[in-house]
């Protein structure tokens, strides 16, 4: 009875780290594709030619795909369904003009600012990463252009 209940309890100690969900989310390269750095976050590559939105950073690829987040080793998968709080922030840094595929709300976005993620994933995950866009993050100063000249 005790090799069973130790068996029993390795085995649910080790499951989890096999519980991923792998998804296809669509995405098939016939060969590794072009990467090309993304000037406004240098750290971060994307896929031109892809028909998706597809990134490369730190030896990963994310994509976000379908309203979320996605990350794999290789090129073409197996993707791993990601929360959004796990996603590195210099992914989130890149531009929407950077998305190939991007949300038809996010055209009325400026092209060269990031998502509005804070819009998109909610006051919760904000606080939780200390998120501020950066159209946010610039301070209005007086004498700039918004007040009268008097």
């Amino acid at each position: 009875m005790y090799v069973f209940i130790v068996a029993l309890l390795a085995f649910v100690l080790v499951a989890p780290a096999h519980a991923q969900v792998h998804v296809d989310i669509g995405i098939h390269f016939p060969a590794p594709p072009r990467l090309v750095v993304v000037p406004a976050v240098r750290a971060v590559q994307y896929v031109p030619a892809a028909p998706a939105n597809i990134f490369f950073y730190s030896g990963q690829y994310w994509a976000f795909a379908n309203g979320g987040w996605h990350v794999s080793a290789g090129y073409n998968g197996p993707w791993i369904v990601v929360a959004p709080h796990f996603v590195p922030r210099p992914v989130l840094l890149v531009p929407v003009n950077y998305y190939r595929v991007p949300p038809g709300h996010w055209k009325q976005w400026h092209k060269h600012q990031p998502p509005r993620w804070g819009d998109e994933l909610g006051r919760e995950w904000s606080e939780k990463r200390e998120w501020k866009a950066r159209e946010h993050e610039r301070e209005e100063k007086p004498g700039k252009g918004h007040g009268r000249g008097k």
